[in-house]
């Protein structure tokens, strides 16, 4: 249930608190005192769109606050899947608003406006004023059967989404694959060609990398033979000026004197190694030399097969790698074409099964949705007689189409006769306003008694009825709000007379200000707003007493029903 609502800086609310209780929750107050701006702020707060102007005029910031109590299973699942904590089933809903942007929480993480909307679908259940509106399209009725048989339809649903997707994808691949057999002769022969011309390569993994190393090397042979002959001129004995002569001259001097100081002999170890290490890279440069020979024709042959390799992976891939799998890809595609006849006609059958199978679910979901119907047919004639439509006539139409769909292939329609002897009629043509108003709530509350969400708001249900007719409507509220958390914004005396708990939101202007304020009333405050409600300009004692009375019916009626 919705435990409270914290609004600041929003429109005429400067800032206000409102803490609801169980059952049945009325909102009141004069025209323009700002009523329908307290469910403003809770769409606000549930990730509706906001306007910088709603902000209070000389503020940088407005918040909206929510908190909710809830220990329902999907709630705990859905605030788990979001990997949000939750603890004693209390959740706070956050949205700061700034004239620039807005920011949401949930339990003080940070979220998405998309994550706000999901979870609020398990939270709360919003009837706006225009929402009965909804009633004339026949995809609005479908989906109120839908949720009346949930329990179902749902999971008919699921497989119906699966299995059509499936059945999309197997009738693109047909028709993508089935087309003309000149096109198809003429890719099959490109492949033909692309193929023979990649195996007649014979290529081998990163052998490209080897050929552009052998290419640099003897393009750049010149400048390496000469670079290591200098270099063995001077590091080898052949020479007078090479350094193993000088470094075997050096060492011989130092020897002949080793034996006069003990500290030389390190010295002489050193260089000995030195001539070592010297001798070595000599003897490996010589054979380096000895074999850096090669024909032109070598290297016209490396020149040849490295133009031969980039021709290809500028057609086929960017490394060798990538060319040898297009050449896989290809052999596949071959070996398909080759078999075309036999792949179309696996591709149909594919196709055949996957719609055989969609229209078995839908042809079961149809039977279904009649038999929920017809009962939800009966359960919302009573509910409208309950509602003083007193020679009402209500039937719910399943017509199967003749293509399937993501809902199935059911065309769902309300029909109604409010006067005896008239023929059923679509809601569209025979419903008033007012009348849509009374259908809605009676599809509210035979679906809410299904319906796991614990807080129902509705904002001027009570609109274009009166009367005996407002009675009705009352009781039914009232009702309602023995089984769920129930607020509703009204203007009407008989609705006001059935709360549990009475709000009263107020309008005051001082100091070149606005103000608007929400507060609860009980006692003889609830009774005096009553007499506002009757249209008593003063509060007289007929109206007051009229007032009481309106009260006290209402009270006998919950007594009556607890």
């Amino acid at each position: 249930m919705l435990q409270s609502i914290h609004v600041k800086n929003l429109a005429l609310i400067e800032e206000s608190e409102v803490e609801f209780g169980d059952g049945f929750n009325i909102i009141t107050g004069e025209t323009g005192a700002g009523k329908s701006l307290l469910i403003g702020s809770v769409n606000l707060a549930l990730g509706g769109k906001f306007e910088p102007s709603s902000l209070r005029k000389g503020a940088d910031s407005g918040l909206v606050e929510l908190v909710f109590y809830s220990k329902d299973e999907r709630v705990e699942k859905k605030m788990k899947e979001m990997d949000l904590p939750l603890e004693d089933g209390q959740i706070i809903l956050t949205r700061k608003l700034t004239s620039g942007k807005s920011s949401s929480r949930i339990n003080g993480e940070t979220v998405t406006l998309k994550q706000v909307q999901e979870l609020a679908e398990e939270l709360i259940d919003i009837h706006g004023q225009h929402e009965h509106q909804s009633l004339l399209k026949k995809s609005k009725h479908l989906e109120i059967l839908d949720a009346y048989g949930e329990d179902k339809t749902t999971p008919l649903l699921k497989q119906i989404k699966t299995v059509y997707e499936e059945w999309k994808e197997a009738k693109q691949e047909l028709e993508e694959n089935d087309k003309d057999r000149s096109g198809i002769e003429r890719e099959k022969s490109l492949l033909e060609f692309e193929c023979n011309e990649i195996e007649a390569a014979a290529l081998t993994s990163g052998e490209d990398s080897l050929l552009e190393n052998r290419y640099r090397i003897m393009s750049n042979s010149k400048k390496i033979l000469e670079a290591l002959s200098e270099t063995y001129g001077c590091t080898s004995s052949d020479s007078d000026m090479g350094s193993a002569a000088s470094v075997g001259q050096a060492l011989r001097s130092l020897s002949s004197v080793v034996n006069y100081d003990d500290r030389l002999g390190n010295l002489e170890a050193q260089l000995s190694d030195i001539e070592a290490l010297l001798n070595d890279f000599n003897r490996e440069l010589s054979s380096y030399l000895s074999d850096y020979e090669f024909e032109d024709s070598e290297f016209a042959e490396v020149t040849e097969r490295l133009d031969l390799l980039n021709e290809l992976k500028r057609k086929y891939g960017r490394t060798i790698d990538d060319v040898l799998e297009y050449l896989n890809q290809s052999r596949e595609k071959l070996l398909k074409y080759e078999n075309f006849d036999a792949f179309i006609e696996g591709l149909k059958i594919k196709e055949k099964e996957a719609y055989s199978k969609l229209i078995s679910l839908c042809d079961e979901l149809g039977k279904i949705r009649k038999k929920l119907a017809a009962e939800l047919a009966e359960k919302l004639k009573a509910a409208l007689v309950n509602l003083n439509f007193l020679t009402v006539e209500f039937s719910i139409e399943v017509e199967k189409t003749d293509k399937p769909g993501l809902k199935g292939m059911d065309e769902v329609e309300f029909l109604i006769s409010t006067n005896p002897g008239e023929a059923l009629k679509p809601l569209g043509n025979v419903a008033s306003g007012g009348e849509l108003s009374r259908i809605m709530l009676a599809i509210k509350t035979v679906l809410a008694r299904k319906d796991h969400i614990d807080t129902l708001i509705f904002d001027e249900i009570d609109s274009g009825i009166s009367g005996r007719t407002a009675w009705k409507v009352s009781e039914q509220l009232g009702l309602l709000g023995k089984e769920h958390q129930v607020l509703c914004i009204t203007h009407l005396p008989q609705i006001a007379a059935m709360s549990d708990v009475h709000f009263v939101i107020e309008k005051s202007a001082s100091d070149d200000t606005t103000r608007t304020v929400i507060r609860e009333i009980e006692g003889e405050e609830s009774v005096s707003e009553l007499a506002r409600l009757l249209g008593s300009d003063e509060e007289s004692e007929a109206a007051l007493t009229n007032a009481r009375d309106m009260k006290k019916k209402a009270l006998d009626f919950k007594q009556g029903n607890s």
